[in-house]
């Protein structure tokens, strides 16, 4: 951002008035208490528009011209210096004067007005001036009493404009420190909630919430009509929109801007990208001609690393980027990137904690609970070859074929702490996902899996703990008893209950030997109790093998909102 010009000393800008003043008529210095008293106004405006506004109305008032216009020029550095106007203030007395204005400031711009002449006839104008800035220009034109402006309107009005200036300066800086100071607490905010965990389970890959985090609070730093995240494309070189924060759907989400569009290579250098012209250079491609105006790209790098880019854009017609925005807007990037390594970091360490964990159950697994299931197991065998009673010899026997099995349970459970967790999707497909790997261990075969619907969107988290419990008895009865070959599993958030209400349903299918007449069916039991916990149901039906042969386990609980 451009320094702003210091201030000069008031006593200098007040022997530069008395110097002007000299030798004004006794009508004219009547007119002094108004001047000091526009001047001391002028600084209490709440914005540099209102500033303005004041300071072209006490000029016509000061001189009596019938209108008056003010042009304020950009900023130094700005992209539109040197384009026209930053901001046009207007006054007249009619319509006509009004429209008129204009014509004031292209005269002046025109034939290099305002210059040290004097005034010519019904026309007056006078740099906004602060030292060897020029801020603007002021003009006036059109005497109230018809006649023309004399040298002494130019000192009065020279006097005011030299104190306007330095009260355009002063808006400006405190413009310029409040906009610093919004996007210092913006970038404070975004890294808070991505250190914090709440804006997704991941960092960098895939930030879970957090690029719609970053995209919603870079448009509204930037004032503008939408926000973009773009990460790096899987294997493809370019860059993918991840998140997209506008008042209207825009389509661009999934978006890539591929490897050779001319924004990839400068983002992924570290190099921001300025799109003065949308129209032959829009945002992203032609996704998006002509739906935005003036675009900033920068890119999301800490060090060497660059870990995607941030994009905003306009309306048509809007405002282009300043220097200090764009300024502001790489400096926010870069604190983002720092937050995002960092939130990677504290779950690479949050990860190796959990698998620190993860290794001590299964030794202890082993170590302790293993042994003595086998001890227990051989107990009971002894125990049964000692028993001339058929039926303690069965019941033996069947206690002895449950502890073998819970052994497999035991070791599969051994294993699966053992293996560094797979990289799954959050939310409850994620979960589903990990109980099916799971099983493929003791089954000896993985079981296929289908999602319909929405399901991550549609259940809640409770309906989706007990469906994951009542997945995990399915898959557990289907490995005990039903000596399948073959698994379906399916879990559907698009069915209706009978009653009609919306509902997820979970199907686990088998080709095994099926439900036996007459056997126990606790695991049956307690998948019923978990569905009319939440006014649903469980039953049974046949499998996939040939003629209907295993067992299909239907489980099914009304959505959030619906009943649950």
């Amino acid at each position: 951002m451009a320094a702003a010009a210091p201030s000069p000393d008031p006593l200098d800008v007040a022997a530069e008035a008395t110097r002007g003043l000299r030798g004004l008529s006794t009508e004219l210095t009547a007119r002094l208490p108004r001047l000091l008293e526009a001047m001391r106004a002028l600084g209490t405006g709440p914005d540099a528009h209102t500033v303005l506004d004041r300071i072209v109305r006490t000029a016509a008032e000061l001189v009596g011209a019938r209108r008056a216009a003010i042009g304020v020029h950009h900023a130094e550095g700005d992209a539109a210096a040197g384009q026209g106007l930053a901001d046009v203030v207007t006054y007249g007395e009619t319509e006509a004067d009004r429209e008129a204005c204009a014509e004031l400031l292209a005269e002046a711009r025109r034939t290099g007005a305002p210059s040290a002449a004097g005034p010519q006839g019904s026309y007056l104008a006078v740099p906004l001036r602060v030292g060897e800035e020029t801020f603007g220009t002021l003009c006036l034109a059109g005497k109230r009493d018809g006649g023309p402006f004399a040298e002494s309107d130019r000192h009065l009005v020279e006097v005011l404009a030299t104190e306007a200036g330095i009260a355009i300066g002063h808006t400006r800086v405190q413009g310029a420190t409040r906009q610093r100071e919004r996007w210092i607490e913006g970038a404070v905010a975004v890294t808070q909630a991505l250190l914090s965990g709440g804006a997704g389970d991941s960092a960098v890959g895939g930030m879970g919430g957090g690029p719609s985090v970053v995209a919603e609070k870079v448009r509204e730093l930037a004032d503008a009509a939408v926000g973009i995240v773009l990460l790096p494309e899987d294997g493809g070189g370019g860059l993918k929109v991840a998140a997209v924060a506008a008042d209207e759907p825009s389509g661009l989400l999934g978006t890539v801007l591929p490897p050779r569009s001319p924004a990839v290579p400068r983002l992924l250098a570290g190099q921001p990208v300025l799109i003065e012209d949308p129209a032959a250079d829009p945002l992203l491609g032609a996704r998006a001609p002509g739906r935005y105006g003036p675009s900033l790209m920068v890119p999301l790098s800490s060090g060497d690393r660059v870990l995607g880019a941030l994009a905003t854009a306009r309306e048509r017609g809007g405002r282009p980027f300043t220097a200090s925005e764009r300024a502001l807007a790489a400096q926010f990037a870069a604190q983002v990137a720092i937050a995002l390594v960092l939130a990677e970091a504290q779950r690479d360490r949050e990860r190796l904690v959990v698998l620190e964990e993860r290794d001590r159950i299964a030794r202890d697994l082993h170590d302790l609970v293993v042994q003595r299931l086998f001890a227990a197991a051989m107990l009971l065998e002894s125990a049964e070859r000692r028993s001339d009673a058929p039926e303690v010899r069965a019941r033996i026997e069947r206690a002895v074929e449950e502890l073998g099995a819970t052994i497999q349970e035991v070791r599969t459970a051994i294993y699966a702490l053992q293996q560094a967790p797979p990289e799954t999707p959050a939310g409850l497909r994620g979960r589903v996902l990990r109980e099916v790997r799971a099983a493929a261990v003791p089954l000896g075969f993985q079981p296929s899996l289908t999602f319909v619907g929405p399901v991550d969107d549609q259940v809640g988290p409770m309906t989706g703990a007990h469906l994951v419990a009542a997945l995990r008895e399915a898959l557990s009865n289907a490995f005990r008893h039903a000596r399948a070959q073959r698994i379906e599993v399916v879990v559907d958030a698009t069915a209706r209950l009978a009653d009609g209400r919306p509902a997820v349903r979970l199907t686990v299918a088998d080709d095994g030997v099926g439900v036996p007449a007459g056997g126990r069916r606790s695991g049956l039991a307690n998948l019923a109790r978990r569905a009319e916990a939440l006014g649903g149901s469980s039953a049974f039906g046949p499998g996939l093998g040939e003629g209907g042969r295993g067992t299909a386990v239907t489980w099914e609980a009304p959505l959030p909102g619906e009943g649950a």
